[in-house]
């Protein structure tokens, strides 16, 4: 049998670049997507030595870079088995009656518009193949709604809508779709909420034993290798400390 082939966007770092690691692991060739051109770069070497790597350079927001980027594909990568929408983000931990422009509209943009250019541009390959596996990652966040959350939980809510829609849509070509929605994951995430200070960042994952990308990339790993008929449609992983997002025991 052929080995696969995976996208990833948002592969540059943190759960997107942790599932590029463990995939290549189990033979799944890999188109890698971010922003970083280096730090692509730097993923394919390492890869490489192990399967076939190649890499596209765009921002998810812009849809014409989008489908320009899925287009410019090799015919050696060209047929997608699985698509892995990582790509996500959280600007800002304001009330909404405070919130910025500026960060609602990069919510919105990379974690409901961005998800879904990139499925646009590579469901129909899926659905010519009459076969593919959509792993939509989620968060918590698209579960419940917490305090200052406003706009980023919408936008995880909208996610995990999208998610069950397309499902439901693509049922009938034969394609899997699911989510992983996790919950506090020790990354580059808290930096960029809280717009690279550290301190405020390294704050959240104190007191407590927070997941890893690992964690999250393991379970993402065994969610495309089960058999074509087992579909593991909605999977919420938490560290064992957290119950809620605003319930997290820094005492254990």
């Amino acid at each position: 049998m052929p080995a696969k082939t995976a996208l990833i966007t948002g592969a540059t770092s943190g759960i997107g670049k942790s599932t590029a690691i463990e995939l290549s692991k189990h033979n799944i060739n890999l188109i890698l997507c971010g922003r970083r051109q280096d730090r692509l770069d730097q993923l394919q070497n390492e890869l490489s030595k192990t399967v076939d790597v190649h890499t596209l350079c765009f921002d998810i927001r812009d849809k014409q870079k989008v489908f320009s980027a899925i287009e410019s594909l090799p015919s050696t990568f060209d047929s997608i088995d699985i698509l892995i929408n990582n790509a996500g983000n959280a600007h800002g931990l304001d009330p909404i009656q405070t919130g910025k422009l500026e960060d609602w509209d990069a919510m919105m943009d990379i974690n409901v518009k961005g998800l879904l250019y990139v499925s646009k541009a590579i469901i129909p390959k899926m659905i010519n193949q009459k076969s593919g596996h959509i792993i939509n990652i989620g968060s918590t966040a698209g579960k419940e709604v917490y305090p200052n959350g406003n706009v980023y939980c919408a936008s995880k809510h909208a996610v995990d809508a999208i998610n069950k829609g397309m499902r439901i849509d693509l049922n009938t070509h034969g394609i899997r779709v699911g989510a992983v929605h996790p919950g506090l994951v020790e990354t580059e995430f808290s930096n960029v909420r809280f717009k690279g200070d550290d301190k405020k960042a390294d704050n959240v994952y104190k007191g407590f034993d927070p997941l890893t990308p690992e964690d999250i990339a393991d379970i993402i790993a065994f969610v495309v290798t089960r058999p074509y008929h087992v579909n593991i449609a909605d999977l919420i992983v938490l560290p064992t400390a957290q119950a809620t997002s605003t319930i997290v025991n820094k005492t254990l």
